[in-house]
């Protein structure tokens, strides 16, 4: 460090000297400020050392990596999209020269957690927080949330496989009623033809219905509910809406519920499902990590 600082005021020292030449001389201002005039005329023709070009064209990929990402990623999702580029740079340079650049990823939010909590009278919690399944389609978490328009609250439904965290299925409306949760899980069942899959989900009254209950039955579904009042028993769906809070709703309120909807479809199919790299997945995004896993077990290379 102290080095860097060193040459940092010799760097100065050569610029005053770049300005003030013509008024009195580049040998009387070397001896002044104490630097070798050799060293002055080598800093003319380069003044930018090959380190200083390498941060500046680091940055530049830094930059575009950080944009693309729409200000959300951090320097370790950064840093992976460089080194799928082919750079060899360190974790630690990408976080010292986004720190230098002002570019900080967007914070998140604290989420408050109960430890407590009755199990369900209803539906036992088969899932048992085991978030990590080896296959698609094993298990599949449900949650609901909500998004500020200015027409009043947005309801979200989301249907999460716990294999690639890749959501499989979503529903938004004006109403927090059955048919939203139904909806979202209908996308999802039309997409993965499940067998045996539990669906694990809170204790709302949406999930606890007649309706659910019959619809999970036709379509090979294996209910799973959480003990009452506590999140950590579906903490990945939690995570999810954490992230889609902080990385696209923050601090913004929709004009209308339908730029609402059509916001938050690019965010789950174009960025998080397709783009988004999650460190549960090793820094992959669900989509390819799918698609790696699906090659592996044709023997693809």
């Amino acid at each position: 460090m102290s080095t860097r600082r060193n040459a940092g005021r010799v760097v100065k020292r050569y610029e005053f000297i770049k300005a003030h030449r013509s008024q009195y001389g580049v040998r009387t201002l070397c001896r002044v400020l104490e630097v070798a005039p050799s060293g002055y005329y080598a800093w003319m023709k380069n003044p930018l050392s090959n380190r200083a070009l390498e941060d500046a064209r680091l940055l530049r990929l830094i930059r575009a990596s950080f944009i693309a990402s729409k200000g959300i990623y951090g320097a370790p999702r950064v840093f992976l999209d460089l080194r799928e580029a082919g750079e060899t740079c360190s974790k630690h340079r990408v976080a010292r020269l986004m720190r230098l650049s002002g570019l900080r990823a967007r914070s998140g939010f604290r989420v408050r957690g109960w430890e407590t909590g009755k199990p369900s009278l209803l539906v036992p919690n088969i899932l048992q927080r085991q978030f990590t399944v080896t296959r698609r389609n094993a298990a599949w978490v449900t949650d609901i949330t909500y998004i500020r328009t200015w027409q009043g609250w947005l309801y979200l439904a989301v249907v999460i496989d716990l294999f690639s965290r890749r959501v499989i299925g979503w529903s938004a409306g004006p109403s927090i009623a059955r048919e939203l949760v139904l909806n979202a899980l209908l996308m999802a069942v039309r997409q993965r033809r499940p067998r045996g899959t539990i669906i694990h989900s809170d204790q709302g009254t949406q999930y606890g219905s007649d309706a659910w209950r019959r619809f999970c039955r036709a379509n090979h579904l294996e209910p799973s509910m959480s003990r009452k009042g506590n999140c950590w028993d579906n903490a990945v769906a939690e995570s999810f809406f954490s992230s889609l809070k902080k990385e696209l709703v923050k601090k913004h309120i929709y004009k209308n519920r339908e730029l609402a909807i059509a916001s938050l479809a690019d965010y789950i199919e174009a960025f998080y499902n397709r783009t988004r790299r999650h460190s549960h997945l090793g820094g992959m995004s669900p989509e390819q990590f799918e698609s790696e896993h699906k090659a592996r077990r044709l023997g693809v290379h």
